[in-house]
């Protein structure tokens, strides 16, 4: 499958896996959160493929750095300077202007480690 058919089938995975979760977790999501779940399962197909064959927890922990990296471009841009007041993390430990924090971190990396299996399996059928 073409590299651009096979990043819209992650892409639309993410975004709609991302919500979903957020729903369960929260009981409601955001249309910019699509966007974000979208971009992060797309690059966990990248980390995926280029290390096939590594340590597992390492492909884990780079993900969830990913999915760090990413809420925190979207919370600085929607958050911060759009003011959507999407979600806020102040009340938290350690995190950085309430968009980011190391037990979401962590909890990004555990569900990590439930998806790269199944990232794993789509890689395959899809390459």
């Amino acid at each position: 499958m073409n590299l651009i058919k096979r990043f819209t089938a992650f892409f639309l995975i993410g975004s709609f896996g991302y919500g979903a979760i957020e729903l369960l977790w929260r009981g409601y999501t955001h249309w910019t959160m699509l966007l974000a779940g979208g971009i992060c399962f797309s690059c966990f197909s990248v980390v995926s493929n280029k290390l096939k064959g590594k340590f597992f927890i390492l492909r884990a922990v780079i993900c969830a750095l990913i999915v760090t990296i990413v809420e925190f471009i979207f919370g600085m841009i929607f958050n911060v300077w759009l003011q959507m007041n999407i979600w806020n993390y102040g009340g938290l430990p350690y995190n950085i202007y309430g968009q980011i924090c190391p037990l979401f971190t962590l909890l990004w990396a555990g569900l990590a480690s439930i998806l790269l299996p199944l990232v794993d399996r789509l890689n395959a059928h899809l390459c």
